[in-house]
């Protein structure tokens, strides 16, 4: 069973590094297919994993967000999104941590739908639905610690990467985490 980081932790890791990211070529090439893959990450785990996948929802719930996903949202302070917190769960070992922020006014509109999941994969409703755009994806380093994940040693360098998506032009962010077991790390590529 994992934990995870109570609200103000999460916070606290999402304000430790720069929000527009580590540029391309500072990114270990063997990585890089992982990291800048503009295509479904669901896809590419389903892949990996040979069909051995799922979701596990660890809390989802309506607060206040980091400045950094304010900015990248353009979204006041005092709005309370929806978010949702989840680990991608690939041949029984947690290979991702993914949270996603949906504002109210994405919510309220055609977005709904996205609020609803459960354990289905988002990937698979953003990467079906064509009213969907991607906008840039920004490339993270933090220490496994930040997570506050009991399957996540504290001083591994932990990769991740965030990106907007756009229903209908309203936005969403879905930031990425690649945690130890999965096999970026291993310089493998399905």
């Amino acid at each position: 069973m994992s934990s995870f980081a109570p609200q103000s932790q999460l916070h606290n890791l999402l304000k430790t590094f720069n929000f527009q990211g580590i540029p391309r070529f500072k990114v270990p090439r063997e990585y890089r297919t992982w990291l800048f893959d503009p295509g479904s990450l669901t896809k590419k785990l389903v892949l990996a994993s040979n069909g051995d996948f799922r979701v596990e929802v660890l809390r989802q719930y309506h607060g206040p967000i980091t400045v950094e996903e304010q900015l990248a949202l353009a979204s006041e302070a005092r709005c309370l999104p929806f978010i949702r917190e989840v680990q991608l769960i690939c041949n029984g070992e947690p290979w991702v941590f993914a949270r996603t922020v949906i504002p109210r006014v994405t919510e309220a509109g055609p977005g709904r739908y996205l609020t609803r999941l459960g354990t289905k994969p988002l990937g698979v409703a953003l990467f079906n639905d064509p009213n969907i755009s991607r906008g840039a994806i920004h490339v993270k380093r933090i220490k496994g610690h930040h997570l506050q994940l009991e399957n996540v040693p504290g001083s591994t360098d932990i990769w991740g990467r965030h990106s907007s998506f756009y229903l209908h032009n309203k936005p969403l962010l879905v930031s990425e985490y690649f945690l130890p077991n999965c096999p970026m790390y291993a310089n493998s590529d399905p």
